[in-house]
């Protein structure tokens, strides 16, 4: 182990040191042959990164952007698969690559319980150790840590909790999770916060506002790559509009590159989302993405980017691909149900994925009903697939001046689906 460097793990509660976060990784990087060229490329390109907002729709808030990153342009609004353990589970990253998909997600907590941020970092940082080669985001951990519920104890400093794999105690810190996002590489990497559940009272939400802010603070102190990945604060608050727009301020002042929505798709309805989404959009910096965590349903992203949203991330793709669960542009296909014993169509017509190219709504049927493992593969990539053929869509609505066209393009985005999966992962 490297000295200055313990586990975050192990007897007892052991604290990540980060006195050395600005060295993180760099002779492990210069390291000869392929890593050696890799490094290279990865330090010539470290002031690769910007946002741009290109065009405005006038009928609605929704932009049209770019964001650039060491690992590669990404035109906004984007939709993000979620990789949380290095994987978009039964998808490989050609498969994903296929999909459209341009950004993955990585998350932080899950990471560092297994194999650990300075395994990934030995091994030449995430990118290369998952086999993705572009641009990646890894949240921090903060919603997974607190889900722990009884297993958590907070306090104004960080956290502390049991793992879940082997019950060992474990802390985080901002300064522990902004090093191990540090360590794996990822181009975007955000601040540790408090997300409160749904339903909650005010005064917990306050707190978790004021502990984020100052959370942000601390990771930006702790941040050790500032060149090479963008470190985005995550405005808390419940659906409190007031304890919203004042997160959003005190964390102006902070002045991060980005910012996330956290604390939505815990529980509270649609229309609740949007009501915060509407209010705090405009009090967010016009200049910055803006990206809204874990969500979620075709009705949330499109709402969502009508009201100015930039970025999106959820598993329900591959989530409900995995339950036989197709997302389509006029509804969801559900394919256990026995309509679809003999239907020779394609999931959905018109789409280009491999899987509606290549397979009968009959056979994919089949390939759940005989728990084939090829059935939930193929509808997580049609699943991922769709996704990308509606951001994309919307972004050339946006860029022809008519984005709230997508209703009629597609008509899911305007009826209200109901299912029995979780936004989150």
């Amino acid at each position: 182990m490297e000295r200055g460097r313990p586990d975050l793990r192990g007897p007892g509660e052991t604290f990540y040191d980060t006195d050395d976060a600005g060295s993180i990784g760099d002779s492990r990087w210069r390291a000869a042959g392929r890593r050696g060229r890799l490094a290279g490329r990865l330090l010539r390109s470290a002031a690769m990164l910007g946002f741009e907002v290109l065009k405005t729709d006038p009928t609605s808030r929704a932009r049209r952007g770019r964001l650039t990153t060491p690992h590669g342009e990404i035109e906004t609004p984007v939709f993000m698969p979620v990789g949380t353990r290095a994987a978009v589970k039964g998808i490989t990253p050609d498969q994903v690559v296929a999909t459209g998909t341009r950004i993955i997600l990585g998350n932080t907590y899950h990471l560092q319980l297994r194999p650990g941020a300075e395994l990934i970092e030995e091994l030449g940082g995430l990118h290369r150790f998952m086999g993705w080669s572009g641009p990646m985001l890894t949240d921090s951990g903060g919603y997974q840590v607190f889900s722990l519920s009884e297993l958590v104890e907070i306090d104004d400093d960080g956290v502390s909790f049991r793992s879940p794999v082997d019950g060992a105690r474990m802390r985080l810190t901002p300064e522990s999770a902004t090093a191990i996002q540090n360590r794996l590489g990822a181009d975007i990497i955000m601040c540790f916060d408090q997300c409160p559940p749904h339903p909650c009272e005010r005064e917990a939400i306050e707190v978790a506002v004021d502990r984020s802010v100052r959370w942000a603070w601390r990771c930006k102190e702790a941040h050790g790559r500032p060149e090479e990945q963008w470190l985005f604060g995550i405005n808390q608050g419940g659906v409190h509009a007031d304890l919203r727009r004042m997160c959003a301020e005190r964390l102006a002042e902070v002045d991060l590159p980005g910012c996330a929505i956290g604390g939505l798709s815990v529980g509270e309805s649609h229309e609740e989302m949007m009501e915060v989404v509407e209010d705090l959009c405009p009090r967010l910096p016009a200049d910055r993405p803006r990206y809204l965590m874990g969500v979620g349903m075709p009705r949330d992203i499109v709402a969502a980017v009508l009201r100015g949203v930039d970025m999106f991330d959820c598993v329900l793709p591959t989530r409900n691909g995995r339950n036989a669960y197709a997302f389509t542009a006029t509804g969801p296909v559900r394919l256990r149900n026995h309509q679809y014993l003999r239907d020779e169509a394609p999931l959905e017509a018109g789409c280009d994925c491999m899987t509606c190219v290549g397979h009968s709504r009959a056979y994919l049927r089949h390939l759940f009903m005989t728990g084939e493992m090829l059935g939930p593969i193929l509808v997580s990539i049609h699943n991922l697939r769709f996704y990308q053929r509606l951001t994309a869509r919307l972004r050339d609505l946006i860029e022809a001046g008519c984005a709230a066209r997508i209703m009629d393009e597609f008509p899911v985005a305007a009826a209200r689906e109901d299912t029995d999966e979780e936004s989150h992962s």
